[in-house]
């Protein structure tokens, strides 16, 4: 991995905070970034891993200690609900929202979109909030490059923190990005959650 500093600039002081104080931060804390989730975006086109990278890095951070949050833009329409059930029934008969709620799970369906800025804002008792998609938002990301052609989007792009790079030699497409930006392996799961990590609190300053 390319030892720079991210392409958008990282906070110095507290950003190496240990788990034990980031924790009491958060419960002692002002309304202020300390009691804020991390957002970061993970974005690429389509069938450049983004799911599959955020799996690992849920189950990375939760291996932490951290609560994780994900966000998934869908822009070819989604079916939650199945036919028949009581909520499909509900929705049919002409409900604008139904909720559901049980021991263990809550689903909220309703008939229209949301702005990433809204979710967030219902997320915000989470450690983390990982966001796949929504490309032309300003949050910090982590851009996925399968090849060449794929570059534009780490110089495009808004908040471009770091890459994710496929390949067996990823330090051939990183010779090409904007100087400064740092790069990972798309395989470097452990170093891409421990630089999540590290720098939370960057990641936290840009949230709502």
């Amino acid at each position: 991995m390319r030892k720079t500093s991210a392409s958008v600039p990282l906070p110095v002081s507290g950003a190496h905070a240990d788990f034990q104080s980031y924790s009491a931060d958060r419960t002692l804390g002002s309304e202020t970034s300390s009691l804020r989730p991390a957002v970061c975006q993970v974005v690429g086109y389509k069938n450049s891993g983004k799911t599959t990278l955020i799996c690992e890095l849920i189950r990375l951070l939760k291996a932490k200690g951290c609560s994780v949050a994900v966000i998934k833009h869908d822009v070819h329409g989604f079916e939650t609900d199945r036919p028949g059930t009581d909520t499909w029934r509900q929705r049919e008969a002409g409900a604008g929202a139904v909720a559901i709620t049980g021991n263990e799970q809550s689903f909220i369906f309703e008939s229209r979109s949301r702005e990433l800025e809204e979710l967030i804002k219902a997320f915000m008792h989470y450690d983390y909030v990982l966001v796949e998609g929504f490309k032309e938002e300003s949050y910090p990301k982590i851009v996925l490059l399968r090849n060449e052609a794929d570059l534009e989007l780490s110089s495009r792009l808004s908040g471009v923190t770091a890459s994710a790079i496929w390949g067996e030699l990823p330090e051939v497409i990183a010779e090409y990005l904007p100087p400064g930006q740092r790069w990972f392996g798309i395989n470097d799961t452990s170093e891409i959650a421990e630089f999540l990590w590290r720098e939370r609190i960057f990641f936290q300053n840009f949230n709502i």
